[in-house]
């Protein structure tokens, strides 16, 4: 039986040993934005994203560190997205995952600047990431541009930020989860198949996977942080729209949606894919 338990925390522990790796050192000039750029790639975090690239790359029939570097550039990425959501211009966040928040332990300007630069490095990592035929260099980078940019990442934090404060419509929701979660999950899997050379079809098949993948897991963490019971949950959850029974069937629906779209793959490399997406919905419980 597959232990997803043990092959998270093997991939975690390579995931650090990357990042770590290719972070320009702490003491490099200039000290406090490499320092800032460090305390934030290392606050913790599950590391899903680089892992799903691995997890790509093998189910396209290619070795799990084809996909790594690949990875890290959008954990990289999906970092600088958080730097940049806790500032006090948006959500205005002390703490993430228990720790102070960059613009608290750094200042306000380094943890613009700080993100700024993990956004470039991101891509500066794909461009050193070997292409693979049918897929070039451009291609990766591309791919990781279109998630970040206005059509992805930052169109969605921007619809976050300006959601109707009275009630969201489901669209609205579904616009936000899709381009601030769904849009970095369809990347990090995309990308690894890429790198691994895996064919169209796989490709395809992935991102519908990866997709509805990123959308269970949102969902998930809406309900994981719904208020108590008589308090009003966050404008741009899914909560405010639906109730917790008919969310947990929408995390049901996607999550079968996700393993159909791996049959579409080789039986070998997805058993990893499948076992992450079966998981999400015990995380809302």
């Amino acid at each position: 039986m597959f232990d997803l338990t043990t092959y998270l925390t093997e991939r975690r522990r390579q995931v650090e040993a990357e990042l770590d790796r290719l972070l320009p050192p702490a003491t490099d000039e200039p000290p406090a934005l490499h320092a800032a750029m460090r305390y934030a790639v290392f606050t913790g975090g599950k590391r899903l994203r680089p892992i799903l690239s691995m997890a790509a790359a093998e189910a396209c029939g290619g070795r799990a560190e084809t996909g790594l570097q690949p990875g890290c550039a959008v954990e990289i990425l999906h970092t600088y997205t958080l730097v940049h959501d806790d500032l006090p211009c948006m959500d205005d966040d002390a703490t993430r995952r228990g720790k102070p928040t960059v613009h608290i332990a750094f200042g306000e300007t380094n943890a613009v600047l700080a993100g700024d630069a993990l956004q470039a490095f991101a891509f500066e990592l794909l461009g050193r990431v070997p292409s693979a035929s049918p897929w070039t260099t451009g291609n990766l980078v591309g791919e990781l541009a279109n998630a970040a940019g206005s059509h992805g990442v930052v169109g969605g934090q921007v619809a976050d930020l300006s959601v109707p404060q009275d009630a969201p419509t489901p669209e609205q929701i579904d616009f936000i989860h899709l381009h601030k979660t769904a849009d970095l999950f369809r990347a990090a899997v995309r990308l690894g198949a890429m790198a691994a050379g895996g064919t169209a079809a796989q490709v395809e098949a992935l991102t519908c996977y990866a997709v509805n993948l990123g959308l269970a897991f949102q969902i998930t963490d809406d309900l994981l942080d719904a208020p108590a019971p008589g308090q009003p949950p966050g404008e741009t959850s899914c909560l405010s729209i639906y109730t917790p029974a008919a969310a947990r069937a929408r995390v049901s629906d996607r999550v079968g949606e996700a393993v159909a779209a791996l049959s579409r793959c080789a039986e070998t490399g997805i058993e990893a894919l499948k076992a992450v997406a079966e998981y999400v919905p015990d995380r809302g419980h």
